[in-house]
């Protein structure tokens, strides 16, 4: 296994600009998560480290080798497609074994790879099957088995269950980080779903628009996004943005709702008239904290162990409560809630920039 290196890497289209600049180390044995909307980059990014497109500009290096120009079967690379791409004439065992075959493995040790591949993941019961009789997670399961089966220094996954229903992207989403576990292999994959970064991730690379906004573990980017996009792209559901204004005392007020002051502690207060935006997760309103706000509900979703308050449906500034015991709350119910401003964030609403 290896680490993976990247260094001002750019990708342009003739005079369009896709990836600016990026630079990013990953530890060797690391699991990382590239997400983002889509058309931000992020499989760009992962076909460029694969070898499938090429580099405009900057260095890409693995296990410390520079394989920028590389072909990909030079690269020590394995990827998983969203699409299984197996062959459906040919047996789990041939699919899987199908490329060191082709590269001229012998048969004893292709049969040797083949079947630890297939215990590692759970196909042993499988082999003889051919795609057609296999389910969706299990196809899935084959296409990882034909890259495990490759001992690569790295491998890519790009966005591989987007085809599976809900329950079977559970059940893989656990397979996948049991298999990372196992194999202790540097991983690279790609998502626009942020509960999957932030279940598998050792590192979640969040991307807009070809920059990198932020990266750092799930759990640093939830409690301190840098800006206003990350803040509302990581969690779920996402964060609340309530429109918030600077008075001439320094105080933060929330105009929206009877301009209740929310006291926060800042290295410098904003201007007087700064658009401004405060932040607060669904999960982060309680009783009995420090800043009151009075809500009348528009819908309540009750998922059984937690429901959600829909407050202010098709404003410019929607929220989203979480509850704990919400039975007695319903359409028109005026919610009294409260939020701990030290949990709250605070962002220049222009630039989206994160005022601390």
């Amino acid at each position: 296994m290896a680490g993976l290196s990247l260094s001002n890497v750019r990708k342009s289209f003739g005079q369009t600009a896709i990836i600016h600049g990026v630079d990013l180390h990953i530890a060797d044995g690391e699991f990382v998560v590239f997400v983002g909307p889509s058309g931000c980059g992020k499989s760009t990014l992962l076909r460029m480290i694969a070898g499938l497109e090429s580099v405009s500009n900057g260095t890409i290096a693995i296990g410390g080798r520079d394989v920028t120009h590389l072909d990909p079967s030079g690269r020590g690379v394995a990827m998983v497609f969203q699409s299984y791409a197996l062959y459906p004439h040919m047996s789990v065992r041939d699919n899987i074994g199908f490329g060191l075959r082709m590269n001229g493995v012998p048969r004893a040790e292709v049969d040797r790879k083949v079947a630890a591949a297939a215990t590692a993941l759970h196909l042993t019961e499988l082999l003889d099957r051919r795609p057609k009789q296999l389910s969706g997670g299990q196809r899935q399961r084959v296409a990882i088995g034909r890259a495990i089966v490759r001992q690569p220094d790295v491998f890519l996954f790009d966005e591989p269950l987007s085809n599976l229903d809900a329950e079977l992207r559970v059940q893989m989403r656990l397979e996948i980080a049991r298999l990372h576990a196992e194999l202790a292999a540097t991983m690279i994959y790609v998502t626009h779903d942020q509960v999957e970064a932030m279940t598998l991730a050792d590192k979640i690379v969040v991307l807009r628009a070809g920059s990198v906004e932020q990266a750092g573990t799930p759990l640093s980017l939830y409690d301190d996004p840098e800006n206003l996009f990350v803040a509302g792209f990581i969690g779920s559901p996402r964060m609340n943005f309530l429109r918030a204004e600077c008075g001439t005392d320094g105080m933060i007020r929330l105009p929206d709702h009877r301009n209740v002051i929310v006291p926060l502690t800042l290295a410098a207060a904003p201007q007087p008239g700064q658009d401004l935006l405060l932040g607060v997760r669904p999960e982060h309103f309680a009783p009995d904290e420090a800043v009151s706000l009075n809500l009348t509900v528009d819908l309540v979703e009750h998922l059984g162990g937690a429901s959600y308050a829909y407050i202010g449906s098709g404003t410019a500034h929607p929220l989203t409560i979480e509850m704990r015991d919400a039975r007695k709350v319903g359409r028109g119910t005026v919610l009294e809630t409260s939020f701990d401003p030290t949990r709250a964030f605070l962002f220049d609403a222009r630039t989206g920039d994160r005022l601390r």
